[in-house]
């Protein structure tokens, strides 16, 4: 029996992989797992699980949950976070939205569990950090994301150093078949219309702006070791090759599949097995076509910042990543427009002055003045 701890259970990520627990309950033990604000969910996890551990986001909410939760005991804030994600287990997955995965993600490596990453925000803000410190402890990162997975997948086996280039797809989100004329009278309904994905708010209107691809782009980075210059975004509308990887010789191997999250999560809790998953098998005869075409930076400018942010290095991911989720925070709360998302997080990078080879609580503090410098401008 293989134990998880989850990080962020309540979210997309999160309720698909209790979706692959479920399914193979004679091999997965959900024994902690975080849920935020969403305690009804908490509850219902508890009764069917009996986890040893449980941590929700306030103090009164840890309170309320004590009261029905048995034996399982119950922590809160960022320190509930930490207790969670060292907790005794086999596997770590952690998907939790945005830089507060970072912290329980250092202190998960420190007990050298593997770690299946969904949160991509931790490799954005702190890349150098995290992989010297799994490098050092020999902990394996291994990518839940549908993209870096597809990568993951297809370098079993290979050379890395035999790399010529790594190729992520995009779907190009909700709004990529309009203009950026388009775009200045979107609404927030519009943009949570993703065309071929099931996932959270936040992710959504990351992947309608290509910020979504951008914090990819920097996890391959990292994930892989593979330089900018040779990471290729590709907008593939159809989201069936889900990345690829060139090698020195032009050979090209991709990974393919119907669109479900599914697959790349359960693929890092067994790796480097495979289990049967229940789903549709991809049939590309009634496919019948897949599309693609080069990215125009110019159309999607969040996707030319992570590039710039990724080639400077340093504290600029930090700030890129902490203006868009406040930008898109205020987003999602009506208060600024779909194309202010853009302006802000430029601004955000435009003023700061770069800090090389920043330390946590340097990235912690850049991260908490971004933050602070958007709210202000808007």
């Amino acid at each position: 029996m293989k134990k998880i701890s989850l990080l962020g259970a309540s979210g997309s990520i999160g309720t698909q992989t209790i979706d692959v627990i479920r399914e193979h309950k004679d091999v997965f033990q959900l024994t902690a797992f975080s849920v935020g604000r969403n305690v009804d969910f908490a509850h219902q996890l508890l009764a069917e699980f009996s986890p040893e551990i449980v941590s929700v986001q306030h103090k009164e909410d840890a309170e309320r949950l004590r009261s029905i939760a048995g034996n399982t005991k119950v922590v809160y804030g960022e320190e509930g976070l930490v207790e969670v994600a060292v907790h005794d287990a086999d596997v770590l997955v952690n998907a939790v939205m945005g830089s507060v995965g970072l912290v329980p993600t250092l202190r998960a490596i420190e007990t050298k569990k593997p770690i299946a990453i969904a949160n991509k925000e931790t490799l954005v803000t702190a890349g150098h950090l995290v992989t010297a410190a799994a490098r050092q402890a020999n902990v394996p990162l291994i990518p839940v994301d549908s993209e870096h997975s597809a990568i993951f997948q297809s370098l079993n086996g290979e050379n890395y150093n035999c790399i010529e280039k790594l190729i992520l797809t995009a779907s190009g989100g909700s709004f990529r078949d309009k203009t950026r004329d388009d775009l200045h009278y979107v609404t927030v309904e519009d943009a949570l219309k993703h065309p071929n994905w099931s996932m959270g708010a936040k992710i959504t209107i990351d992947s309608a702006t290509m910020m979504n691809k951008g914090l990819e782009v920097i996890e391959a980075h990292w994930l892989f070791g593979v330089d900018y210059e040779n990471i290729e975004v590709l907008l593939h509308k159809e989201s069936i090759i889900h990345s690829m990887v060139e090698f020195s010789d032009r050979s090209v191997i991709a990974q393919l599949g119907t669109p479900d999250m599914r697959v790349p999560i359960q693929y890092a809790l067994t790796y480097p097995n495979r289990l049967p998953l229940s789903g549709k098998s991809l049939r590309l005869w009634e496919v019948g076509a897949l599309h693609f075409e080069q990215m125009n930076l110019e159309r999607f400018r969040c996707l030319d910042f992570a590039f710039q942010a990724g080639k400077t290095g340093g504290s600029l991911p930090t700030v890129m990543n902490a203006a868009n989720e406040a930008a898109v925070a205020a987003f999602l709360d009506k208060k600024i427009s779909f194309l202010q998302i853009e302006d802000l997080i430029e601004k955000a990078m435009q003023r700061h002055v770069v800090v090389h080879n920043p330390s946590l609580e340097e990235i912690c503090t850049v991260d908490e003045e971004t933050r602070r410098f958007v709210l202000e401008q808007i």
